[in-house]
């Protein structure tokens, strides 16, 4: 039987979207009536439709069905969870890299207090969380052993007040572990689990927030000509199988954030993909994590090379995310995201 999949589109944000939900118009999306929408995409692996949510009883019985309990699924509220309020459309992850060779700030913060100063000074700048981690994943990199990633983060795990939300990327479950122990709450494993097979079990034994990340092959291999049947929907069917991993393993809490993967064995036409109808990825029932920051296809897309010049092109794909219902985005340049958010959400409630 043909595999369908709803994406919801054609959002409306501010007092316009309050309005059209209260006259029933459109939808809030995880049932946030500042931001809704009145139209969806169905599509198919070789097939795609367009209609407004007026017209779904005009579909045929078997479409109706599944679109309306995709639905459900979409306007449904989000559990908060650790200090996250999901009703804040973007929370921030703030990205604090304790590396010599990350791409865009190896070797920034690894020194002395820098780390220590820059998590301060994430989180009095409005970080929703932190993201720390002590090993690079960028295209081409290499892993390091567990022991020389502990050394690198444990200090200012112990050192940084509790009260601030930590997550930990790490792909290595001893470090996980000693993470969690040291305050950590969330993990945020670029591997999706593939990496490390007992990192599931540390999940489980400690009922761990975490997010699913999509990654094609491995950092030191995935951007050799990566590949895909359909780069949207084979990730959404990666998200289902792995969610139904967890499940087997025991994991029944919804403290869950899918994360597509911007630039983890994609190439430009794949990231432009993703970003352009991530909004496909709310029919799974958990909040969307993106990570524009400085990404290769801004250089791609503007011919500018140097990851330090590719403000405006995080600034832009991050409204655009936004303005597709996407909760966390996570950033270098906070203060400036932030700024930029702002702007945006003054000027349309007038």
């Amino acid at each position: 039987m043909k595999k369908y999949y709803t994406r919801v589109c054609n959002f409306y944000y501010g007092n316009i979207s309050k309005n059209l939900v209260k006259k029933k118009k459109t939808l809030p999306l995880n049932g946030n009536k500042n931001i809704s929408f009145d139209q969806v995409e169905i599509i198919s692996r070789n097939t795609k439709k367009l209609i407004y949510i007026k017209d779904i009883k005009k579909l045929s019985f078997f479409l109706k069905k599944k679109i309306s309990d995709d639905l459900k699924i979409i306007t449904k509220k989000n559990k908060n969870f650790s200090t996250l309020n999901f009703e804040k459309v973007p929370n921030i992850m703030g990205i604090l890299n304790l590396t010599p060779d990350s791409f865009s700030d190896g070797g920034k913060f690894n020194k002395k207090n820098k780390g220590y100063n820059h998590a301060i000074n994430l989180f009095k700048l409005g970080a929703d969380i932190i993201d720390i981690g002590g090993e690079s994943t960028r295209p081409g990199s290499k892993s390091i052993s567990s022991s020389k990633e502990w050394n690198r983060i444990k200090r200012i795990l112990k050192k940084i007040n509790k009260k601030i939300f930590l997550s930990l990327d790490t792909r290595k479950s001893t470090v996980m572990e000693k993470g969690i122990k040291s305050g950590v709450k969330l993990i945020n494993d670029i591997s999706g689990f593939n990496y490390d097979k007992k990192t599931i079990e540390i999940l489980k034994k400690y009922n761990m927030p975490f997010v699913i990340h999509h990654s094609q092959g491995m950092p030191d291999t995935m951007q050799r000509n990566p590949k895909y049947k359909n780069v949207l929907l084979d990730i959404y069917d990666f998200f289902e199988e792995k969610i139904k991993f967890v499940r087997s393993h025991g994991i029944n809490h919804n403290n869950i954030i899918i994360d597509p993967g911007i630039g983890f064995g994609k190439n430009l036409k794949h990231n432009m993909n993703l970003v352009s109808n991530v909004s496909i990825f709310h029919s799974l029932g958990f909040p969307v994590l993106l990570g524009l920051s400085r990404k290769k296809f801004i250089k791609d897309i503007s011919g500018k090379n140097d990851t330090k010049d590719r403000l405006g092109g995080t600034i832009s794909s991050s409204i655009y995310a936004m303005m597709q219902g996407v909760q966390i985005l996570r950033t270098h340049d906070l203060n400036e995201l932030i700024q930029s958010i702002k702007v945006f959400k003054q000027l349309i409630k007038n």
